[in-house]
């Protein structure tokens, strides 16, 4: 990483940190140089006129005033890493909303680092993937667990039977090559594993769902498997 570079995943760092601030020894741990160093990029920033003050305290720190910043930017890089994840795994849930996220990225990036991007995907090559089951059905569960509200399904069993029961989304997990809905069951009065390649309709009713805990229902997921954090 070069010293512009450096001097940016500062900036990102600490835009990210928010009123929190990070310590100079953090900043120094996490890009790998000395304290001294990071000290000399702060002071760099500052001459640069980047909105950094001090923040009091054990151990001190930094924070950026993100009120007087101009928007996020994204590097082609972040972008075409975006495109890739995207484009590789099509059956994520909200994966339309992803679309339509990176296409407002896209929109807002200057146009040379636009073309960065593009050229950074054009290098990335990917065998199609295979179509994903019932995308309709798919995109209802993921309102279902966005909105918390009841949905109807359909189900098929292992033995083929179809039954009709309304359930209360908790989540929605991928295990074992597959996607599931885990949801509390009013037919079966207990928590639920829906395979969603075995649900052949999905009906999303306007009647809000009771809040559920993952853990508490369907037990601690074991340590290679986790909630998706956006930090």
């Amino acid at each position: 990483m070069n010293r512009t570079e450096r001097l940016y995943a500062i900036a990102e760092e600490l835009r990210a940190a928010g009123a929190a601030g990070r310590t100079g020894a953090w900043l120094a741990q996490r890009l790998e140089v000395s304290t001294r160093t990071i000290k000399r990029d702060i002071e760099a920033l500052l001459q640069a006129g980047l909105p950094l003050w001090a923040q009091a305290g054990p151990g001190g720190g930094y924070v950026l005033d993100s009120a007087t910043l101009p928007p996020l930017n994204i590097t082609g890089a972040e972008a075409a890493a975006i495109a890739v994840a995207l484009a590789a795994l099509p059956a994520l849930p909200f994966a339309v909303d992803g679309c339509s996220a990176l296409s407002k990225v896209l929109a807002a990036m200057p146009e040379a680092e636009r073309e960065r991007a593009e050229a950074i995907a054009a290098r990335l090559w990917l065998r199609s993937p295979e179509p994903a089951p019932r995308p309709a059905v798919a995109r209802v569960l993921d309102e279902a667990v966005r909105r918390q509200q009841v949905v109807v399904l359909r189900y098929a069993d292992a033995s083929g039977d179809i039954t009709e029961r309304s359930v209360e989304p908790v989540a929605l997990a991928a295990t074992k090559g597959h996607w599931y809905l885990l949801a509390w069951c009013r037919l079966r009065q207990g928590p639920r594993w829906f395979r969603t390649t075995r649900i052949t309709s999905a009906h999303l009713t306007a009647e809000p769902a009771p809040e559920h805990d993952a853990a508490t229902l369907f037990g601690t997921p074991p340590d290679d498997a986790r909630p998706v954090t956006l930090r």
